[in-house]
């Protein structure tokens, strides 16, 4: 083996001066040079140079960017080709790489040496490049309510250049941390619990790194000082400190005594010996021991604990019992403060509570008696035009008389028709009580309410919508489609309840709100997100999968034969009741509250565009088979426990990126059947894609065929690719890292080894020609980059 090394180092030396100018000069054994490969990290990929030869067959030896690899996994095949007693050799070498890394890029050569000549073939490149890689991810840890602190994340390419975005509870920061990449995020402090995480970008798409739990503790208690000292008793205080949203539930103390005298060990963060240590509930922040020994030192330490966890320890206070009687030993013995003495304090605290009961009385008493005025419309019509149809203008006049649904139908100016199929719609807005907000955006806000019926209270839904002004006609479409809606009756339908109005000051119609059946478990969406990424996550088997698929088939199913077109069907549009069947909701008079899957196009309204079949973002034209294409969406959000579509491609470039005929790829254990289903909802004729009959029916025919579904303590988990953040191995092909990494020249001999995305990248190219795409000249969003899959 020395010999075979010496006898390289010579053959380098002269390398320059004897090898070759190319694979055409006189005598070059070389007739296949290794080939270019650019791939992910982590890519199994070979590079194989050929030769024939005439004598005995030479040894290959490989180079990377000049130099010998000697620990390369390179195997050589020799193979006779001579006839007639010639004696003429083929020899293939082949080098693997098994895992590429940043350190395998370079130049690759084969080198042989033939008598004295060292022979060098032409090079081949091998680059890295793929999605950003985690060199450093946000840790957990615990911080103090309200204290700074820094969170560290560092990823790198190739490609470069690699964008950080910071995530808070899975909200972006952007908008407060500017545009500009920040390695280290810097938090002010926190009140409550929160996790972070990062994601970084490159030309190649987005990884996510670890998520990281900030839990926020109490803060160190402050001023633990002695209150009183008796020869056998002790009475101490402390101020909290500050613990977020999160209340102190107690405070543990320390106690120890101290022969060896005060101080000796006050420094340090621990005593000499076990303290004794005590519970005291909060408030009040103050502790009494009794049975101590008179004329005796003693150190004393507090610390709070909520439920997130304890403090931080006080430092040790030194304490002395003053002289006195016999003293025992210290033992658990915790005294209620004693009961101050009736003082003129008192008497004040006495007052201040009696005029506060008498202002809460007359406050109840004025809002009953506001709450029994009448508001009746007025002014209805006024002489003004919108887009040439008369607009409603309304104010709020009160009054004393009792507004009535007759009333409040002859003051919107319908038609006599309209009003008649109204009177089992409207709701009196005096029986519906508002709760608490359940969620809110820019269309409007959802509420918990109650509506006081005949009999009995109904827990409800409210949906007020936010509508300034609209005219006579938009008006009456609006009522229209209450009609219709509340003629629906279908176990996977929600059902409206009813339609009321409540008076606005500013001018314009009065605000509508629509009433609906409240539903326990929340839309379906936020349950799929908080199954698989919740505080405890919880097993949902394929079965219970697609039975939800199989019910919004059928709820979409009567939709359609009622001919109604649902324009927004989504994961987030389905509600769970309480025998987790789901219904499909938000169609027609309810109104969005969500803006991040919207996008507007010009002055037409918000679009959830990664749901809209691509000839709706194309001529704004929506029929059944539209709603088909969304169905398709949605089964791929449930498979996928709630993922959000199309993950690293905007809403403005989702038109052009459909009509180059990409779609959503397969989800992780999606069944072939169930995204052979969901292919077909994509197709680009809308007359290919499949009824809600014939989706309705197959997914039945697939839940039959699964079998009993799986207790969760019987499934295995496992988690793969947990490997961000871990310091880089060495080369699959032996070596340390290059300081730089040189950049591709072109060669006639590329070879993409590899796609560049992993698995759990969600996006599926066309594997041929795109599909006849539709007309370019269209109001759609800008053209998506030119990235594989994302």
């Amino acid at each position: 083996m020395g010999r075979v090394l010496l006898a390289w180092c010579w053959a380098l030396c002269c390398w320059g001066c004897v090898a070759p100018k190319g694979p055409q000069a006189e005598g070059h054994p070389f007739v296949g040079s290794p080939g270019n490969i650019t791939g992910a990290r982590g890519l199994m990929g070979a590079l194989r140079c050929e030769l024939q030869v005439q004598g005995e067959p030479p040894e290959v030896t490989w180079l990377r960017d000049g130099q010998v690899l000697e620990l390369a996994d390179s195997t050589q095949t020799q193979v006779p080709l001579g006839e007639d007693g010639q004696d003429d050799w083929k020899v293939v070498s082949q080098l693997r790489i098994s895992s590429l890394q940043l350190s395998d890029a370079g130049w690759y050569q084969c080198a042989v040496v033939l008598g004295r000549k060292t022979f060098v073939s032409q090079p081949g490149y091998v680059g890295l490049e793929g999605l950003p890689y985690f060199l450093e991810e946000p840790e957990d840890r615990t911080v103090a309510a309200n204290t700074p602190f820094n969170l560290s994340c560092r990823a790198q390419g190739p490609p470069e250049p690699v964008d950080l975005l910071w995530l808070q509870d899975a909200v972006s920061l952007a908008a407060t941390m500017g545009h500009s990449t920040q390695h280290t995020l810097r938090v002010p402090g926190l009140n409550e619990t929160a996790s972070f995480s990062c994601e970084a970008h490159n030309a190649k798409g987005v990884t996510t790194s670890r998520t990281a739990t900030i839990t926020v503790l109490p803060q160190r208690p402050r001023d633990l000082h002695l209150v009183s000292s008796q020869p056998t008793e002790l009475e101490v205080a402390w101020t909290p400190g500050l613990s977020g949203i999160y209340p102190l539930t107690h405070c543990t103390l320390q106690a120890v005594l101290s022969d060896d005298g005060v101080g000796t060990w006050l420094g340090e963060p621990d005593p000499p010996e076990e303290p004794l240590t005590l519970q005291a509930s909060v408030p009040p922040h103050q502790l009494r021991l009794g049975n101590l020994h008179p004329h005796s030192p003693y150190h004393i330490r507090v610390a709070c604990v909520s439920s997130q966890g304890p403090s931080p320890w006080t430092h040790w206070l030194p304490v002395e019992t003053p002289e006195g009687g016999q003293g025992q030993p210290i033992h658990q013995l915790v005294s209620e403060p004693p009961v101050p003495a009736f003082s003129w304090p008192w008497w004040y605290v006495l007052l201040g509570a009696v005029v506060a009961a008498a202002c809460v009385l007359i406050l109840a008493l004025f809002l009953v008696h506001r709450r029994k005025k009448e508001t009746r419309y007025g002014e209805v019509f006024e002489p003004t035009m919108e887009r040439g149809e008369l607009v409603v203008r309304y104010r709020v006049r009160k009054s004393y008389s009792r507004r009535t649904t007759e009333a409040t139908l002859n003051s919107l100016g319908i038609s006599e028709e309209l009003k008649e199929k109204l009177r089992d719609v409207m709701v009196d807005r005096h029986k519906v009580a508002l709760g608490k907000t359940l969620g809110e955006g820019e269309f409007g806000a959802v509420m918990e309410g109650q509506l006081n019926q005949d009999d009995s209270i109904l827990k409800v839904a409210v949906k007020t919508m936010k509508i300034a002004i609209c005219t006579r006609s938009e008006l009456e479409d609006f009522l229209s489609e209450a009609v219709c809606m509340k003629e629906f009756d279908h176990p996977n339908v929600m059902r409206l309840i009813g339609v009321c109005f409540q008076g606005s000051e500013r001018e314009g119609f009065p605000e509508p709100v629509v009433i609906l059946p409240f539903m326990k478990h929340g839309d379906l969406h936020s349950f799929l997100l908080y199954s698989r990424l919740g505080d405890q996550p919880v097993f949902l088997p394929t079965q219970m999968l697609v039975k939800f698929m199989t019910d919004i088939a059928s709820g979409m199913e009567y939709l359609s034969t009622k001919r109604f077109i649902h324009r927004d069907l989504a994961a987030r549009n389905c509600m769970l009741n309480e025998n987790m069947s789901v219904c499909v909701a938000d169609f027609g008079l309810s109104k969005k509250i969500y803006n991040g899957d919207y996008y507007r196009q010009g002055r037409i309204a918000k679009m959830p565009v990664k749901w809209i079949a691509i000839e709706s973002l194309a001529d704004r034209v929506y029929t059944s088979k539209s709603d088909v294409w969304s169905f398709g969406v949605t089964m791929w959000e449930i498979a996928t426990r709630g993922q959000t579509p199309y993950p690293g491609v905007e809403n403005s470039e989702i038109y052009d990126y459909l009509r180059q005929g990409n779609r959503l790829k397969q989800p992780v254990d999606c069944l072939d059947g169930l995204y052979a289903l969901m292919s077909r909802c994509w197709e680009l004729n809308p007359r290919d894609r499949p009824s809600f009959a014939e989706l309705r029916e197959d997914l039945e025919n697939t839940l039959k065929a699964l079998p009993p579904a799986q207790e969760p303590d019987e499934i295995l988990y496992v988690n793969m690719d947990e490997g961000g953040g871990h310091p880089e191995p060495l080369g699959a092909a032996g070596g340390a890292d290059p300081p730089t990494q040189p950049d591709p020249k072109d060669s006639c001999s590329c070879l993409t080894a590899a796609e560049v995305h992993p698995a759990g990248r969600y996006v599926l190219c066309p594997s041929t020609a795109p599909s006849p795409a539709l007309p370019a000249d269209r109001s759609s969003p800008a053209p998506p980059g030119q990235e594989d899959g994302a």
